[in-house]
């Protein structure tokens, strides 16, 4: 049926309203877009086509990739984007605890109780100031502690509007301004950050000091204990899973590598040889528990690949607390050493082995408060009332009510946040490396976003760079997808 005259004039009039955003979509995403996917596949390097130099461009398939796939670089610097993903999980987690905090009545709910926090903070901010002018601390340090008293007393006054305005305010600084603010922080020597650690570290060598070096270097063998109990309750909770029909053979594969991957990583990278092999042994053990009691066959079964993203989740939060306990462990058992020329602060961006962390700790901090807060916010204030109040009738402790009602109503939230975390994970990392470090010290936050700039505009190799973003692309793309996939699954289940 053809269209009226009135009817091509509605079209010709919402066509005119969209077309600059047709026309910037065109020209600034869809034809780039096109543009990179050729240049590719081809050997587009500004230092043979030039001026001076005239050699033809020209169709070389997939080289760019080859090469690409080859460059131990390129591995490398996704090893560091990989990296310094691992703050995500405490990131997410952080969001979700302020979500809780934030959603409480923070002021006491009447007068008595909001003159007793009011006391109670000037209280605390006295006694901390004194104690700081008391023990000689230096300018940065006493300057550091009065504001967080004056955070305290902010907040008890303002209630939780207060704080929330406080965590989301670093969401509305600029990013570059930001990132010097922290560069000038993380400065080693006349940074505000070492200066304020000072006078704390200075202590805690005398303390250390103090006591025998056997000691202090079995932390070591008390955080590989705390390794073995992590894996210890991932796989109990893996083999509940398995054992209740939850758990598919094939989906608990790559779970349970995760898991038994801090206790491969401690025997390449422990100092003390019989701890190392002592925490594998322990997983072994573990791991064989677990093989020998769920030979026997199951009462229910499911599909092989049911429950894929629970136990992917699980084994990857177990996984980053192992690997923070066993980089705690390491740093126990050199503390005597350290400590015998007194403690110092890190060098931070500056010094290879903290310019990651540091960059890690900074994302936190921008990452807590900021709009995945205000998700779980949002997320809490729409979950019934009725749920909580069946569980008080059923006598559920505070955290049985957090696991078995407020957890579940979040996890679309929860999978939303992830799913961003992800692609931004993969995909960032380039206005830190380009504002704060150059990708040094000797590329040690270097990430494959910083990776195709310098490829593309400081090297020249434009098709190079354009194969790097494609694979980039790819990998982000994959990664997504799985997530979609598997975590859609448990959010609908």
């Amino acid at each position: 049926m053809p269209m009226t005259s009135k009817q091509r004039r509605e079209l010709s009039h919402g066509l005119a309203f969209l077309a600059p955003n047709i026309l910037g979509f065109l020209v600034f995403a869809l034809i780039p877009l096109g543009f990179s996917l050729g240049m590719a596949f081809s050997n587009w390097d500004l230092r043979l086509q030039n001026m001076f130099k005239h050699e033809p461009l020209r169709f070389v398939g997939f080289d760019n990739f080859r090469r690409l796939l080859s460059n131990p670089y390129f591995w490398r610097f996704l090893g560091n984007t990989l990296f310094a993903m691992m703050e995500i999980p405490f990131s997410v987690a952080g969001s979700l605890l302020l979500a809780l905090l934030l959603t409480r009545d923070l002021r006491g709910g009447n007068r008595r109780t909001f003159g007793l926090l009011v006391a109670g903070a000037v209280l605390v901010g006295s006694c901390a100031m004194l104690a700081a002018l008391g023990a000689g601390g230096s300018a940065m340090f006493i300057l550091v502690t009065g504001l967080a008293c004056g955070v305290l007393m902010g907040g008890v006054l303002g209630g939780s509007s207060f704080y929330r305005t406080l965590f989301y305010l670093p969401h509305f600084c600029a990013g570059v301004a930001t990132y010097i603010l922290w560069k000038k922080l993380y400065s080693p020597f006349a940074g505000p950050i070492n200066q304020a650690l000072a006078a704390p570290l200075g202590a805690l060598s005398a303390l250390i000091q103090a006591q025998p070096a056997p000691l202090v270097r079995s932390g070591l063998w008390a955080l590989f204990a705390a390794m073995a109990a992590l894996l210890l309750v991932g796989a109990r909770r893996l083999k509940a899973m398995w054992s209740d029909g939850e758990l598919g053979g094939t989906a608990a594969i790559l779970p349970a590598i995760l898991l038994l991957l801090p206790a491969a990583l401690a025997l390449r990278w422990s100092p003390n040889r019989a701890a190392a092999w002592a925490a594998a042994a322990v997983a072994a053990a573990i791991l064989l528990w677990a093989a020998v009691s769920t030979s026997g066959g199951r009462e229910w079964t499911c599909a092989r690949g049911e429950g894929f993203g629970e136990a992917l989740m699980l084994s990857l939060a177990l996984m980053v607390g192992q690997s923070v306990a066993l980089g705690l462990g390491i740093v126990a058992y050199h503390l005597p050493a350290m400590a015998a020329n007194g403690l110092e602060a890190p060098g931070w961006i500056s010094a290879y082995d903290w310019a990651k962390p540091a960059l890690m700790l900074m994302s936190m901090w921008g990452a807590i408060g900021s709009n995945n807060m205000l998700l779980y916010i949002a997320g809490l204030s729409n979950i019934p009332v009725e749920l909580y109040e069946a569980a008080d009738i059923d006598g559920a402790s505070p955290f049985q009510r957090f696991w078995n009602v407020t957890w579940p109503q979040l996890a679309p939230t929860t999978f939303f946040i992830l799913v961003m975390a992800t692609i931004n994970g993969l995909r960032g990392g380039f206005e830190t490396a380009r504002t704060m470090t150059l990708g040094g010290p000797a590329g040690s936050t270097t990430f494959l976003s910083y990776f195709i700039f310098t490829e593309g505009f400081e090297t020249g190799r434009l098709g190079y760079s354009s194969a790097v973003a494609w694979t980039l692309f790819v990998m982000t793309l994959a990664l997504t997808m799985i997530n979609w996939k598997f975590g859609n699954r448990y959010v609908n289940d």
